[in-house]
């Protein structure tokens, strides 16, 4: 989701009925547990990396922040060139990709293609342009091979970069897709369909015109799935942003309820390593600035997606 969103979102949250009724999942149902604040933030990019240090971004202010473990304080470590700071995602290399331009020019859908991503050293700090071209980056992740997907839930493209830096901003399409999680074997990719039939698809990544619908909301627009991730099951765990839910899909068309009473949920991510923010543990950030641990989300087999090298 997008800076443009944020003031809606806030809107809808006030108002916003419950989502459909679902069952809580299995061990789920305990409050969420605050780990770490970003006061004024809206925060969009989630991830971790193997030292269990988790970063997110500010759709706001661009900056991208490390939390070192649970309770630590969010340190500013970058900002990318042209505002709007979006989704992360580990390249093969370790280097952490920072989508950006997810600021107010995407209400433009795909016609400006401004959008770009950024590599992030996270030893030195060095940040330095890559590509350009996207039409945004609100989801993204990054296959076995080195290729990377990007999507746009303000428009309909979903954008492939190769690992030379060749843009193909059209290779895909499905309205507001995003979030983006690569399966298995990456033969798969997976959204949320934010704003346009609301729910959640996987798209082939071996010919993107075969979509399959994996949970069909009914045109529930107060539900708004946003930037969800895979559980060791390669099932999809979602947040609904206005309707403050974190779900899992349990079969196609089938979801039961991790978490309830979060707002503006905007992405989730699985911890990595030993410590801080470790493997098995589910983490959600939000346009609230705050980060949570969804304790009915613990997967011990669970990692952050396509964690890098």
């Amino acid at each position: 989701m997008s800076a443009a969103a944020v003031t809606a979102g806030l809107a809808t949250a006030v108002t916003a009925p419950q989502a459909n009724a679902a069952p809580v999942c299995p061990g789920a149902g305990q409050p969420a547990r605050l780990v770490g604040t970003v006061p004024g933030a809206a925060l969009e990019g989630l991830t971790v990396d193997a030292g269990g240090r988790l970063y997110t971004t500010d759709l706001n202010s661009g900056r991208v922040f490390r939390l070192s473990r649970p309770g630590a304080p969010a340190v500013p470590i970058a900002r990318v060139p042209d505002g709007g700071a979006g989704a992360l995602a580990w390249a093969r290399d370790g280097a952490l990709l920072v989508g950006y331009g997810a600021d107010a020019r995407v209400v433009a859908g795909d016609a400006l293609r401004h959008a770009g991503i950024a590599r992030l050293n996270t030893a030195n700090l060095a940040l330095r342009p890559w590509v350009r071209g996207l039409s945004a980056a609100n989801g993204m992740d990054v296959a076995g091979n080195g290729i990377v997907y990007a999507t746009n839930d303000f428009g309909n493209l979903i954008g492939r970069v190769q690992p030379n830096g060749t843009v193909q901003a059209n290779w895909g399409s499905l309205p507001s897709a995003n979030g983006a999680v690569l399966g298995r074997g990456d033969r798969w990719l997976y959204v949320s369909r934010t704003f346009v039939n609301p729910g959640v698809s996987r798209v082939s990544t071996a010919n993107p015109r075969v979509v399959q619908s994996l949970l069909n909301l009914g045109g529930d627009i107060t539900a708004t799935p946003d930037g969800l991730t895979l559980d060791s099951r390669e099932r999809p765990v979602v947040p609904f942003n206005a309707a403050g839910q974190v779900v899992r899909i349990t079969a196609p068309g089938r979801y039961c309820v991790l978490a309830s009473g979060l707002p503006l949920s905007s992405v989730l991510s699985y911890g990595r390593g030993g410590q801080g923010f470790s493997a098995g543990h589910l983490y959600r950030a939000g346009f609230d600035g705050r980060i949570y641990e969804i304790p009915g989300g613990f997967d011990p087999a669970a990692t952050a997606a396509h964690p890098g090298s």
